[in-house]
């Protein structure tokens, strides 16, 4: 039988939804990932287009534009009981429109531990609360195992970049910039979020690292040269952008991930 329950969000936002929800909507890509890979199935009735995890349900679930340019008309023709956000990944504005006439809940993440209360959340906001428990120790574990070799190897300096023309650098204050540790880097810049750097200031960085990120910006092999030119002691690699910016069920993957980088 439906009833009513109150949830908190990662903002202190408290919302109202018919529990367990049976007809979601998620403007996030790693946690429309996380809600399939807790259970759901048909409950999830629209993501973003770039949702594209797992590859079976993004397929033949309805689109619902982009994070930051949701198509609010066909959000409304699903009638959804409950949407899923973020605050750093959707748009302020449309997100507010949607809190007039939709339960949504937002997460706010900067480091793993806001990632794994978010995933014990989520579980707990679909009725997937022993699933989402069980997930989170496995993260937390498996993170766990690699700080420990982390702390004995030497801390490197790295440059990750996020995209080109103008060139961005993963900042402070990100959740890229907390899992770059995990790795054993330490961010070369301590400019907050996502920085646009110049040509002149790219020479003044003096990383021992350059990462290049799959996403947002699709860096290739040939782009390894450019970089190679500017720093031609640096090691420069292409590396899988999910693995660090996606804070949901994706981090079972991560933590494998980063031990098995090597500089």
């Amino acid at each position: 039988m439906m009833q009513k329950k109150i949830f908190t969000d990662q903002l202190g936002r408290t919302i109202q939804i018919n529990y367990p929800p049976k007809i979601i909507i998620s403007l996030v890509p790693s946690q429309t990932e996380l809600l399939f890979d807790l259970g759901l199935n048909e409950e999830v009735v629209g993501v973003t287009k770039f949702c594209i995890h797992p590859k079976d349900k993004f397929k033949i679930t309805t689109k619902i534009g982009g994070t930051k340019k949701l198509n609010i008309e066909k959000i409304r023709s699903l009638k959804p009981d409950l949407i899923i956000g973020n605050k750093e990944e959707n748009e302020q504005q449309q997100i507010e429109m949607l809190m007039q006439e939709f339960p949504v809940w937002m997460s706010d993440i900067y480091n793993l531990n806001d990632a794994l209360n978010m995933i014990k959340a989520v579980g707990d906001l679909v009725g997937k609360q022993e699933a989402s428990i069980l997930m989170a120790k496995e993260i937390a574990s498996n993170f766990e195992a690699i700080q420990l070799g982390v702390s004995q190897k030497p801390i490197k300096k790295v440059a990750y970049f996020i995209w080109k023309d103008p060139y961005m650098l993963a900042g402070t204050q990100t959740f890229i910039h907390e899992m770059l540790k995990y790795g054993g880097l330490e961010n070369v810049t301590n400019l907050n979020r996502y920085p646009i750097i110049s040509e002149s200031e790219l020479h003044n960085l003096n990383p021992d690292v350059v990462l290049l990120s799959s996403e947002p910006y699709p860096f290739k092999d040939d782009h390894i040269k450019d970089f190679q030119k500017l720093w031609p002691a640096v090691t420069v690699k292409l590396v899988d952008g999910e693995m660090f910016s996606w804070y949901g069920s994706r981090l079972l993957k991560a933590a494998y991930y980063f031990k098995t980088l090597k500089f």
